[in-house]
């Protein structure tokens, strides 16, 4: 008998009938239950092959009471980090059986909440939020009070529900980097002000400035987007004390080395650049890029695993779980010539 022969999909006790064994038994090899004779998991799982049959999540949640499904909440946006970041979560969802069901918002603190809002109504057994919750974090928190929540966006509200990279330590290696090389002060192009991540590597560039003794320049800002880097490359490309700027991401960075391209300003003879997230065309654009290397797919992996731990202990102690990034040392980066 195959698939074919259905006009529905295939029900468990069709699979029972075609296995020669019982509902029971179908559900305890579909569930990796220890009480089954090889022989007979082998002969059933190769029928549920044959006959392409997929359990029920709806009837599965009603008997166990999990849907065995994880929730994602990400940004309506085509950044590529959050896309790596999303990868992650998949491919670790499916390595521990769980199925994705994601939901884009807006930045508002209505988007995100009723975007949260609609998870927790479907019957998710736990969230992920890769999305900055600086101005909506207290309503999250009411939403996700008795649901395991992982944030991977630097909120440090979340408290010990977060997992990501630690922010704080990018935007030193990257500004301690250009210090290192002798420039004078360095300059910054930061991301939204309403993004923790940014935040984090704004007050850390500020901070690493200021222990150093260095004079602290006033900061720009840009949306993310290579054209956001730019514009803002343009003003920094016109002002010869400018010798070392460290970039919120790696996108926006590629806009600032056009900008000095086309203002004559040689990289990195006259102008250093580092950027943050060591996206694949980092290496490859011209000069090639220095920059801090974080993994999104890790970071996505890992939250799925902090989460289902917490799904199947909701009273596990946990604590943050950032990992260290890593400079990634290359052509854009070099000491200031002797007219600096």
């Amino acid at each position: 008998m195959s698939a074919q022969q259905y006009t529905r999909g295939p029900s468990m006790r069709d699979v029972a009938t075609a296995a020669g064994v019982s509902a029971q038994t179908i559900s305890r090899v579909l569930n990796d239950h220890p009480n089954v004779q090889e022989s007979t998991r082998r002969r059933v799982l190769a029928v549920v092959e044959e006959l392409g049959y997929r359990r029920n999540n709806t009837a599965r949640a009603l008997v166990t009471g999990r849907s065995k499904t994880i929730g994602v909440l990400t940004l309506a946006t085509n950044n590529f980090s959050k896309a790596a970041l999303a990868l992650g979560v998949e491919l670790g969802a499916r390595e521990a059986g769980y199925t994705v069901n994601a939901v884009t918002s807006d930045l508002t603190v209505q988007g995100l909440t009723d975007a949260v809002g609609r998870l927790v109504l479907q019957g998710v057994d736990g969230i992920i939020i890769a999305a900055p919750l600086q101005e909506a974090a207290e309503q999250i928190n009411k939403l996700t009070a008795r649901i395991p929540t992982i944030n991977t966006d630097g909120s440090s509200s979340m408290g010990e529900r977060m997992v990501g990279v630690d922010q704080d330590i990018a935007a030193v290696l990257a500004t301690q980097h250009l210090l290192d090389l002798g420039h004078k002060t360095v300059w910054h192009v930061a991301g939204p002000n309403e993004w923790s991540d940014a935040a984090s590597r704004l007050n850390s560039w500020r901070r690493t400035l200021l222990e150093a003794g260095c004079e602290v320049p006033p900061e720009l800002h840009g949306d993310w987007s290579p054209e956001s880097g730019y514009h803002n490359g343009l003003i920094l490309g016109r002002m010869p004390e400018v010798t070392a700027i460290f970039v919120a991401s790696d996108e926006m960075a590629f806009g600032v080395l056009r900008a000095l391209a086309e203002l004559g300003r040689r990289v990195p003879e006259e102008v250093s650049v580092v950027g943050i997230d060591d996206i694949d065309l980092a290496a490859y654009s011209n000069p090639p890029l220095t920059t801090v290397r974080q993994s999104f797919e890790d970071t996505g992996r890992r939250a799925v695993l902090r989460l289902v731990a917490q799904i199947a202990d909701p009273n596990i102690n946990s604590t943050h779980d950032l990992v260290a990034p890593t400079l990634m040392v290359r052509g854009s980066t070099a000491p200031p010539s002797a007219e600096n």
